[in-house]
């Protein structure tokens, strides 16, 4: 049984708790495999990271651009990262990758309002952790301004900019079955950065 279907949608107050609790293990595992990685050992590491980072938002870019989540969402299409990224790597003098799959997600299909949202949980989480990850950047002469652009912080800070965004999340009407759907999007969502991981830091 999948971590989505072993815990109950009401087992945690709001919706953000419950999609904490039901992918801790998904993002425990996450975590500890990018640190293995050591992304931040040299320039060419970080790029790598910035790669798995393109993919992922590169996945999910079609979401920001979606009215019907716009209207439960606050400034969704203002959280989009996927153009820093790329202005990353023409900071780093790096191609952007070539996908090898067309996105999860394109631009103009309908998506289902659960799933969505519990992929835009991860995405919009990962903003909120990128502090650390900016931290170390800087040892490589990096910052919000060159390089590390796509881990800039917003500029109400990252507490309020997840607090909104959560806010509006645990806010919105969803049956059970959304719920669920929530869940497995988000749970999904830490496995496509894991694979992403692999793909980027492969044969090096």
């Amino acid at each position: 049984m999948s971590i989505a279907t072993e815990i109950s949608p009401v087992t945690e107050d709001t919706r953000t708790k419950r999609l904490k609790a039901a992918t801790h293990a998904a993002h425990e595992r996450l975590d500890k495999r990018i640190m293995q990685l050591n992304p931040f050992a040299d320039r060419e590491s970080y790029a790598r990271l910035v790669t798995m980072q393109y993919l992922f938002h590169r996945d999910l870019d079609a979401l920001f651009f979606n009215e019907e989540l716009d209207a439960f969402l606050p400034d969704l299409a203002g959280r989009r990262r996927l153009a820093l990224i790329e202005q990353d790597f023409v900071d780093l003098g790096v191609a952007m990758p070539k996908a090898d799959s067309a996105p999860i997600f394109a631009r103009g299909e309908k998506v289902a309002l659960g799933e969505a949202l519990g992929w835009l949980y991860v995405i919009e989480g990962s903003n909120l952790g990128a502090a650390f990850l900016l931290k170390y950047a800087a040892k490589l002469g990096l910052d919000e301004n060159m390089g590390a652009r796509h881990l800039a912080g917003a500029p109400e800070g990252r507490g309020l900019h997840w607090r909104t965004f959560t806010a509006a999340l645990d806010s919105v009407d969803l049956s059970e079955d959304e719920e669920l759907a929530a869940i497995a999007g988000a749970d999904a969502a830490f496995a496509r950065v894991y694979d992403f991981a692999e793909l980027a830091f492969a044969g090096r």
